[in-house]
């Protein structure tokens, strides 16, 4: 039995609000040896696929137990399996202390005497200007290529890994117009967006609420070709609300649980948070800095808990780079996500961006992306420029998800190690950028088993298949704009064969050589010259 200590749980989560926790999950309906009652098929995939046991945090809460409390008179709003309680609304401190004599109550949160308000700062802290659409040839991203090209994420689209297969999960605050918006007409014509969830009002109309989930979401799933194409558009997507602009209580923290276990059992891949907690209306509830350790907050533990689950879990930094605070938010303190800080259009630390490191002294941010300038959609279906890492996060998301779907027999901790290996600083990181900047297309390579020492500024060449017979196919990724000859030598030394080229800079590039009608079946050497190196790889033509 998982034995949890929670901080700030002594008094109510939110006014007339409280935590319940049980002793047992005994009289449940549900039973391990039955799983496929409880997690969807694809969430049993998930975890057979990464080797990860079924286990008596999958198991549902007691029914039982909810309703007996539901029969005292107490209003159930939300239940988390992973902590084996419930979030209750009563006014009835009578009703309340009635508690004390229920046997499989294990503890909750008390009644508290007077509660003198903070003012809570926006929590999301993004600032928005006009973005008028930039022409880009390039797969037609429009405004967005930028923040997409820095990262390489377009050399993962012209493999064909835009997400299909994939399933993202954006916990938020709200979507709203995202069921009307353009951005999103073909997600919803191709049925994408496969589930939508309100774990604060309960009233599942998460296109009522704020429009923070709806620049975040277009991020990931944009699709207007020539305007706006997000990270990962071919992706499915479960929309859900854990987050109440209207203030801030560590009650959105047992939100969260639930909607990423509602996002597990769905058989999610992927989760974006771009959301983070450090100061609440209540003041009694704030974190100091040494709580920040990945342990000791609920929404770091339920996010480490989906981790455990298989699910990449990618988080915002915070937004408080700036401030006397400066440290990272919860859960970007979780030990098994991958937080994300910001950098500007040209790569430079975003002053904005919180920092690092953990008081255990680990490493925070993970990596960073671009998220000052980021290209968004806002509510009216406007493009704009937003600034916060609450918009760097979601462009790592989506093309993580496209480089798991290129390795989908890899664990999520393996994608995640592989995304921090391809960054610019893996070897020197630092408590501003973390690792640095990522590059989607190395972290592809090294996942296709080059090693780290291996990945050069000129990366590697392919040649398939070898043996040949009429066609023969070169793979060559180059990170400038460059002429690159290709050169065909028989065992003789003479050659022939020649072509040039015109390389893109950051493209991978497939070249298609036809030399079989003029050649004999033998052995030849291609020698391929770049600006900075050449290569010479044998071949058989059959």
């Amino acid at each position: 039995m998982l034995l949890l200590l929670f901080k700030n749980l002594d008094a109510q989560v939110a006014p007339n609000k409280y935590q319940i926790f049980f002793t047992d999950k005994n009289f449940n309906q549900y039973t391990l040896s039955n799983p496929s009652e409880f997690l969807s098929q694809k969430a049993l995939d998930r975890r057979t696929k990464q080797n990860i046991a079924i286990d008596e945090l999958d198991l549902p809460v007691s029914q039982y137990y909810i309703d007996s409390l539901k029969n005292m008179g107490l209003v159930v709003l939300n239940k988390s399996k992973w902590f084996n309680c419930i979030t209750v609304q009563t006014t009835d401190m009578g009703l309340l202390n009635s508690l004390n004599s229920v046997s499989f109550v294990k503890s909750y949160s008390k009644k508290q005497s007077e509660i003198n308000n903070n003012t809570v700062d926006n929590k999301f802290d993004f600032t928005l200007t006009n973005n008028p659409i930039l022409k880009n040839t390039l797969m037609d991203y429009g405004s967005g290529a930028n923040q997409i090209q820095m990262l390489n994420g377009h050399i993962l689209h012209n493999l064909g890994f835009q997400g299909q297969g994939m399933t993202i999960a954006i916990i938020d605050a709200g979507y709203i117009n995202s069921d009307t918006l353009l951005a999103f007409d073909s997600l919803r014509t191709n049925e994408q967006i496969i589930a939508t969830k309100d774990f604060v009002d309960g009233d599942n109309n998460i296109y009522a609420h704020h429009d923070h989930g709806t620049m975040v979401f277009s991020i990931i799933g944009s699709n207007v070709s020539g305007q706006f194409i997000g990270t990962c558009p071919k992706a499915n997507f479960i929309l859900l609300r854990s987050e109440d602009t209207n203030s801030e209580y560590i009650l959105e923290e047992f939100n969260w649980a639930s909607a990423a276990e509602y996002a597990d059992s769905l058989g999610v891949d992927v989760i974006n948070t771009s959301l983070g907690y450090n100061t609440f209306t209540d003041p009694s509830q704030d974190y100091t800095y040494n709580d920040l350790d990945g342990n000791t907050t609920t929404i770091a533990r339920a996010a480490d808990l989906a981790s455990s689950k298989g699910i990449l879990v990618v988080v915002s930094a915070g937004n408080a780079g700036a401030t006397s605070w400066h440290y990272i938010t919860t859960p970007a303190d979780a030990d098994s996500v991958l937080t994300v800080g910001a950098v500007d259009a040209i790569g430079d630390y975003a002053s904005i961006s919180s920092t690092g490191p953990t008081p255990d002294g680990r490493i925070k941010p993970n990596i960073v992306a671009q998220g000052s300038g980021t290209t968004v959609y806002n509510q009216n279906g406007n493009l704009i420029n937003g600034s916060g890492t609450s918009f760097a996060a979601p462009i790592i998301t989506g093309l993580a998800a496209c480089l798991w779907q290129a390795h989908p027999d890899l664990t999520n901790m393996q994608i995640l190690e592989a995304i921090e290996k391809s960054a610019s600083q893996f070897s020197n990181p630092d408590s501003l950028l973390g690792y640095g900047i990522p590059d989607f297309a190395v972290a592809n390579l090294l996942l296709n088993n080059v090693s780290y020492n291996q990945v050069e500024t000129e990366n590697l060449v392919k040649l398939f298949p070898n043996p040949f017979f009429r066609d023969l196919t070169v793979e060559f990724y180059s990170v400038d704009s460059q002429n690159v000859k290709f050169e065909l030598y028989n065992l003789l030394g003479n050659k022939i064969l020649f072509a040039n080229y015109k390389l893109n800079i950051y493209s991978y590039n497939k070249i298609k050589l036809n030399p079989a009608q003029n050649i004999a079946s033998g052995i030849y050497v291609l020698r391929i010259i770049s600006d900075t190196k050449t290569y010479e790889r044998l071949i058989v033509k059959d």
